[in-house]
């Protein structure tokens, strides 16, 4: 009986230390509100790269997600609302807002599918490298639907955002 008490008390531990440095993640590589966002530089569907840095000057809702993600299919026809209603509002240090897709794909035609059935407007990019995607590791993404947003100079101003949330915070941005 000892024995089994011992192993279920340091599994918890195990489980509380792993559990603790994930939730670490992305402060740990510096991606608190209030740093620049890393650039990310990316293809789209045709094979042209796409830096984030390009869309220097608008609000960027850096929006990661992936075909294969129900949560994320979900969110698509909420987000192209939110795109059509604020992409030619005028904010505090920016004009315009804009959303960066970065797809954890790892299959094209998957990828471009959705796309295509959600008619999504906004600048789509992907390695189709799954959850070894180079901006994954980078943003220290740990589950998707995930996104940060970022001001007219880079800044990660917050994350996380979904519906409401998202709408309320450029509602909160945008000039007065």
């Amino acid at each position: 009986m000892m024995n089994l008490t011992r192993k279920i008390f340091i599994s918890i531990c195990f489980l509380f230390i792993t559990a603790s440095s994930f939730a670490q993640a992305a402060t740990d590589v510096g991606l608190d509100i209030g740093t620049k966002a890393p650039d990310i530089n990316l293809p789209n569907p045709q094979g042209d790269t796409i830096a984030l840095s390009s869309l220097k000057g608008k609000i960027v809702l850096i929006d990661f997600w992936a075909s294969w993600c129900a949560p994320c299919l979900k969110e698509q026809p909420e987000l192209k609302t939110i795109y059509q209603k604020y992409q030619q509002a005028k904010f505090t240090n920016a004009d315009g807002f804009t959303i960066y897709g970065v797809s954890l794909d790892s299959k094209k035609e998957n990828w471009i599918n959705a796309i295509n059935k959600f008619s999504i407007e906004w600048p789509q990019v992907s390695d189709l490298k799954f959850w070894n995607s180079a901006p994954a590791k980078l943003y220290g993404l740990e589950g998707i639907p995930y996104n940060f947003l970022i001001d007219g100079n880079g800044v990660i101003v917050a994350k996380d955002l979904h519906g409401d949330d998202l709408m309320q915070s450029l509602k909160n941005l945008e000039k007065k």
